[in-house]
């Protein structure tokens, strides 16, 4: 792309409202003049035809990346390959800044042990140079994993993590109120035996009971050092984000049910929901549906959680269902993400001086298509 050039006759979505007929133009991959009407063509431009151009989604949580690397129980791709190829999906997706999810929960399968997390969390550091779209991690401690607890630890230290999230998946509380629940997710999932799979209960339920509490403590303790972003995951009382909110983190992802988003908002934590919670119209584990938190005044920020695909349609559909006006929706991906992890002045928003982190969208009728994407400035993603 040419160091200035325009993008002309494009309606363009801000926090507060949706410019008509705009001009956005982009300087050395910031966004350095915006204005209703058609201005000076004599540099390079874009027509974009009446399409919507949005602010780049900032996606949060997604462990699509597991997927890429075991696309099936067992057969795993190299990680630098699955990455390579990802990042051009998410391009394509309009995700501009992208935390990959990658869970430390040993005593599950596959890209969720210790030792594959810490080669992925390796490969996207080393690989920086090579991706489209702004890359971070995201580190998800699975409470009961203590072996976990030293890696992450260095991880912390040396500064290679930039949101660290906890979760516990032991049954009996949050996303698995039974032992059947559990099982139920998991068994198909991971393809394990019933006798593996009490095995596996077991031995979560074993940790949970010792010394996890400690633990934890001594991580959060470590992300404050260094000025982690921390996220708690499947809330599921008021209690637990009254203990959040105790120890300053202002994060909860997935509340579990719509008395704990709901003491969330009166608490002043946001939450985040699933974006394919959005276009399904139901959660995949039949806890709380986003579309209801969301008509219920809940409901802060999407991320697109396994599928990248849904964040666009999510911020669509939202509009359309009469749930949030168009500029509100595109909030939840982009300038309230930002402000949750301390990025709301490089990016989030169409806004003069900020990354020209865009997303050109043409609106049909029967659902969105994204056109082209841009990372500072630079095009990314250009459909046929």
């Amino acid at each position: 792309m040419p160091a200035l050039y325009q993008i002309i006759n494009v309606k363009v979505v801000t926090p507060d409202a949706i410019l008509e007929d705009a001009t956005v133009t982009v300087t050395d991959g910031v966004i350095s003049h915006i204005a209703q009407g058609l201005e000076n063509t004599s540099h390079p431009f874009i027509d974009a035809q009446g399409q919507y151009l949005l602010p780049g989604f900032i996606d949060l949580h997604c462990d699509a990346v597991e997927k890429g690397i075991e696309p099936r129980p067992g057969t795993f791709f190299p990680i630098n390959v699955a990455l390579y190829e990802l990042d051009k999906n998410l391009a394509s997706c309009g995700v501009t800044t992208m935390y990959h999810s990658l869970s430390f929960a040993e005593n599950e399968v596959g890209v969720r042990s210790n030792l594959m997390a810490s080669s992925v969390l390796r490969s996207i550091n080393d690989m920086q140079d090579n991706f489209r779209i702004k890359t971070k991690v995201h580190t998800r401690f699975e409470v009961t994993d203590h072996a976990a607890v030293p890696v992450l630890k260095q991880f912390i230290g040396d500064n290679r993590i930039d949101l660290f999230s906890f979760m516990d998946h032991s049954p009996g509380q949050g996303q698995f109120k039974t032992i059947s629940s559990f099982k139920e997710y998991f068994g198909p999932v991971y393809k394990k035996t019933d006798a593996e799979m009490n095995a596996l209960i077991t031995a979560k339920l074993q940790s949970r009971e010792s010394e996890s509490q400690h633990y934890l403590n001594e991580l959060l303790s470590l992300c404050r050092e260094h000025q982690v972003s921390v996220a708690s995951h499947d809330d599921d009382t008021p209690e637990k984000i009254s203990w959040l909110k105790e120890r300053q983190i202002s994060l909860s992802e997935f509340p579990i049910n719509l008395e704990t988003a709901q003491a969330a908002k009166y608490q002043g934590v946001k939450t985040l929901l699933g974006a394919p919670n959005i276009v399904r119209g139901s959660s995949q584990s039949k806890n709380l549906s986003a579309r209801e938190a969301i008509a219920q005044g809940c409901g802060d920020i999407l991320c697109s959680d396994y599928a990248p695909l849904t964040l666009v349609h999510a911020v669509f559909m939202l509009n359309h269902l009469g749930l949030k006006t168009l500029p509100e929706a595109v909030r939840m991906t982009s300038l309230n993400p930002a402000l949750a992890i301390g990025m709301e002045t490089q990016t989030g928003s169409i806004t003069i001086g900020k990354d020209a982190d865009l997303v050109l969208v043409a609106n049909g009728e029967d659902f969105p298509r994204i056109s082209r994407t841009f990372v500072k400035g630079q095009e990314v993603f250009r459909s046929c």
